[in-house]
């Protein structure tokens, strides 16, 4: 038999350091970079690893999220594989011209001479009363952009596992971390190099009755929720979607093929969320094994947060999503 991985107990910001580690152990091709990740960053996620790997490998920006995208851009046209951290995603818009434009286009433009093999990472979410536009969730704007990967992990071990496979893909990946989950989880996470595959959706928890479709910061919302509706006999099946894009159908439409019942739960506003593309594709491709309205669990629509001491009440929780769910039940 062979012998089990050795582990150890990591928190997603200790998971995304070693990660990072590991890719600049082994592939001298691998740069990070961004506004103050030298000194490890305003959580600390890059802790160590200038130290460890040098100046010309780990080193500050200037506060230019515009020229933090394109100059990974340009490394990654040149043969690199640039890690380049925005220091949260609602700063990232300065940089919308240069990934709506360029990053994800270059395959398509030189028809397959060229690619950009690069990760952008960013904290995103709410959930531990941050100041405006640094609570923002903007995936569903990244998934607009061509060409472009979109991958939200929802603990430890897997964000190690597809932050490695995001940074040996060869096209560019936006890698967003739930500022929630930073240090509030914690899992047994492998040592060493291992990777999960992009585009795939799991079954974080099987069930029956109802299917909970989330991502990121919210998997471990509806996990409680699920745990609460298992207490009254009912049995939610939960589906992490990991990889937005590409949208992984298959998972979701089988699940909800299976139960017949469908929430869909995320942090960003209700109006134009990424879940409103799920709930919309639900709707197109389960019709006839539909029992229910598809529902959405989301932010409200307003500016994220409109004050922080409320911010409990902008973030879907658990007693949100059961509502939901009595709902579709009860359809």
């Amino acid at each position: 038999m062979a012998d089990a991985p050795d582990t150890r107990p990591m928190t997603l910001v200790q998971a995304v350091n070693d990660a990072l580690d590991v890719a600049l152990s082994q592939d001298p091709r691998v740069l990070l970079f961004g506004e103050d990740v030298g000194m490890g960053g305003v959580f600390r996620v890059s802790d160590g690893l200038q130290g460890k790997h040098g100046e010309a490998r780990v080193f500050d920006t200037p506060l230019a999220e515009a020229g933090i995208v394109g100059y990974g851009i340009g490394l990654a046209l040149a043969g690199m594989r640039p890690v380049a951290e925005i220091q949260f995603a609602g700063f990232l818009y300065p940089a919308l011209d240069q990934v709506l434009s360029h990053l994800g286009r270059y395959r398509h433009r030189t028809r397959g001479r060229f690619t950009v093999p690069m990760v952008i990472r960013a904290p995103y979410g709410g959930g531990v009363h941050t100041p405006e536009q640094h609570a923002d969730s903007p995936e569903a704007v990244l998934t607009q952009a061509p060409g472009v990967k979109v991958v939200i992990p929802s603990d430890p071990m897997r964000a190690k596992g597809l932050l490695l496979a995001a940074i040996e893909d060869p096209d560019p990946v936006f890698f967003l971390e739930a500022i929630k989950l930073y240090r509030s989880v914690k899992a047994e996470v492998p040592s060493g190099h291992y990777t999960l595959e992009l585009g795939r959706a799991r079954v974080a928890r099987a069930g029956d009755a109802a299917t909970l479709v989330t991502y990121g910061g919210m998997v471990e919302v509806c996990l409680k929720a699920a745990e609460v509706a298992a207490r009254e006999g009912v049995e939610l099946e939960v589906i992490d979607l990991e990889t937005l894009a590409p949208f992984d159908a298959a998972t979701v439409m089988a699940s909800v093929e299976k139960t017949g019942r469908a929430v869909v739960v995320y942090e960003a506003r209700k109006i134009g969320g990424f879940g409103a593309e799920v709930a919309a594709r639900i709707a197109e491709e389960t019709v006839w094994s539909l029992q229910a309205p598809v529902l959405r669990v989301a932010g409200w629509d307003a500016p994220y947060p409109p004050f922080s001491a409320i911010e409990h009440h902008y973030r879907p929780d658990a007693r949100r999503v059961l509502e939901a769910v009595r709902k579709v039940l009860a359809a």
